[in-house]
């Protein structure tokens, strides 16, 4: 007799309906749950399309029922028989909930040992992250990460179409390649054929997808895998995944094009979401104007406003040797919760020197006739409240919180004030009308400071804005890059630039580098000697595909939608991995162990 397996299913667990009523078929998949009532036995059957009840009685099969009564949660199974109306007992809930299978075979593939935690409720999830991942493959078979998961292939799927379909062709580069030092830290890899060398994971495919706009390819994508050995968090991963686009001829919009084409592709196709087109723009200065955030998150108000005028004219002493002062004004409708507690402790926030540092945080609530309630009322007169109150556009019942310091300063602590009541006061469930909140930023500067000099505010290939070429000699820190991030609800989900294709650009930023000639061959020799034949003027971007895929599924983390993700000491629990080399695997390599350093507890 052949088994049901041989037979092969006839449907998957999530797609019969009412029309399948009188079939006979065939279910493959796992006991989600079990409940005995005696005569009958019913067993929700779960794959990752879906769940199907099947009922089990000694009427309908006696084999069935009694290889039923052995069934545990997890178990995979088989199963055939009639689907049934469920009538008056239909469930809602269920995508199948208007039938049943009236089970007359069932097969057991395997049993299961009692699971380590519950992966049927994810409601009832009650199990550490640490146990999930060292079960990963457990963890994957939670209805809500398997629904992620979907998501991710969808969305790397329609990439695929959609850029292929613009004339993109798909290419891949090396995950081996030369350590160029700078910029993130890189993975090294010992070369047993070569003693002594190493390669270093990519990080990136930046170099090479340059390289394939020299070689003529004109369009280039690639779903790439890239390596960083960073400190890790909620949002980074050691090993993470990047839609990777290149460009020849390009200009910022010929990148913007057909990205916000695949997205709004994504959005629609995936969660039936109609997104705006174009994308709106936004200036880098003008985002750390309004928002204090390079990556500002636009689904609420909160916009900063600046009243250094009013204050400075206001003879209070806390503003006077200010720099900037500026505001942030919330209304009433939202004001309420904001007790003298509450903003003791947010005057605490924007001193931590990760907020930016701030000296304090001044504030006022707006009364009936325009009067304030404040500290400020001690050193400012009636007339200035009012003056204050209108150019920051308080009104009655609003709260307006102040930070007066150098403009980065209150930028800094402005934005982390704005984020924290975000969060604390709900406001994007209050306050917004589009959940989805897509925004390019551009003109970045081109340059940042540190303290050996200037160093690329993105990478030095990065091309300066044409009509600011004659500041490269005069005042670096002015230039503006030809850069851009496509940010989502205050999340930098892509980033890139058009990068510098004449030699004498390039010579002069090297020189404003600081990069002497030798450091300059070492670092990025091969990919200027190619620039010597003819490149074309080229220009792209990276978006997260990982960072994406959260965002689209409403995960908290990124090792919600990485299958088999790193902790945040970049360990794999379930693997063990990494783990150590013995004497004779490292001596091949021309390796060998180096005591490590003693620990306090040593």
């Amino acid at each position: 007799m052949s088994t049901l397996l041989e037979h092969g299913r006839t449907h998957d667990c999530g797609s019969l309906r009412a029309a399948d009523v009188g079939a006979t078929v065939v279910l493959f998949g796992w006991v989600h749950r079990r409940r005995d009532l005696g005569a009958r036995i019913f067993v929700q059957l779960r794959d990752r399309f879906g769940v199907t009840q099947v009922v089990f009685g000694k009427d309908l099969d006696a084999d069935a029922y009694e290889a039923a009564t052995g069934l545990r949660g997890e178990f995979c199974v088989a199963v055939k028989g009639a689907v049934i109306a469920r009538g008056d007992n239909a469930n809602a809930a269920m995508a199948t909930g208007e039938i049943e299978v009236n089970a007359t075979e069932l097969q057991v593939f395997s049993p299961a040992d009692i699971l380590p935690f519950n992966v049927a409720d994810d409601d009832k999830l009650d199990a550490s992250e640490a146990l999930r991942l060292k079960h990963r493959y457990l963890d994957l078979r939670r209805p809500s990460l398997q629904k992620n998961f979907v998501v991710r292939s969808r969305l790397a799927t329609l990439t695929r179409i959609t850029l292929a379909e613009q004339g993109f062709l798909e290419l891949e580069t090396p995950y081996m390649v030369k350590y160029t030092p700078g910029g993130a830290r890189n993975f090294l890899v010992p070369s047993r054929l070569n003693p002594g060398m190493f390669y270093a994971l990519a990080e990136s495919p930046q170099i090479f997808k340059q390289l394939f706009m020299v070689a003529g390819m004109d369009k280039y994508f690639q779903i790439c895998r890239c390596f960083r050995d960073e400190d890790l968090r909620n949002d980074r991963q050691p090993e993470f995944t990047q839609i990777d686009v290149e460009i020849s001829f390009a200009t910022p919009e010929r990148v913007f094009a057909p990205i916000e084409r695949l997205m709004r592709r994504a959005w629609s196709e995936i969660l039936g979401v109609t997104l705006p087109d174009p994308f709106p723009r936004m200036t880098w200065a003008e985002a750390m104007g309004r928002y204090g955030s390079d990556k500002p998150d636009l689904r609420f108000g909160l916009e900063f406003v600046d009243i250094t005028d009013p204050a400075h004219r206001s003879g209070a002493k806390i503003f006077e040797s200010a720099k900037l002062v500026k505001a942030i004004v919330v209304p009433a409708a939202h004001a309420e919760p904001l007790s003298r507690g509450r903003i003791d402790k947010l005057t605490e926030l924007v001193k931590k020197r990760e907020s930016g540092g701030a000296k304090g945080l001044a504030w006022a609530k707006v009364q009936e006739g325009g009067s304030w309630s404040s500290p400020l009322t001690k050193f400012i007169t009636p007339e200035f409240q009012a003056e204050i109150s209108a150019r920051a556009g308080a009104e009655t019942g609003s709260v307006i919180l102040i930070v007066a310091d150098e403009p980065h300063t209150v930028h800094a602590a402005l934005n982390a004030l704005r984020l924290e009541l975000r969060d604390s006061l709900d406001l994007v469930k209050h306050s917004a009308s589009d959940p989805w909140r897509f925004l390019w930023v551009t003109d970045f500067p081109l340059f940042e400071k540190s303290e050996r000099g200037y160093v690329s505010a993105h990478h030095p290939f990065t091309s300066p804005r044409l009509d600011q070429l004659p500041l490269l000699d005069s005042d670096p820190s002015q230039v503006l890059a030809q850069a851009y991030d496509l940010v989502l609800n205050g999340n930098e989900v892509g980033g890139g630039s058009i990068r510098i294709h004449q030699s004498d650009v390039q010579a002069k930023i090297f020189q404003a580098l600081g990069l002497s000639e030798a450091q300059i061959q070492q670092k990025f020799g091969f990919l200027l000697d190619a620039f010597r034949y003819g490149p074309p003027p080229h220009g792209g971007i990276a978006l997260g595909l990982d960072r994406l895929s959260m965002l689209m599924c409403g995960a908290q983390s990124l090792r919600d939608v990485i299958a088999f993700p790193k902790t945040q000491k970049g360990t794999d629990l379930m693997t063990g991995c990494p783990s150590g080399a013995d004497d004779a695997q490292l001596a091949e390599l021309y390796i060998r162990h180096r005591d490590l350093p003693a620990t306090p507890e040593s």
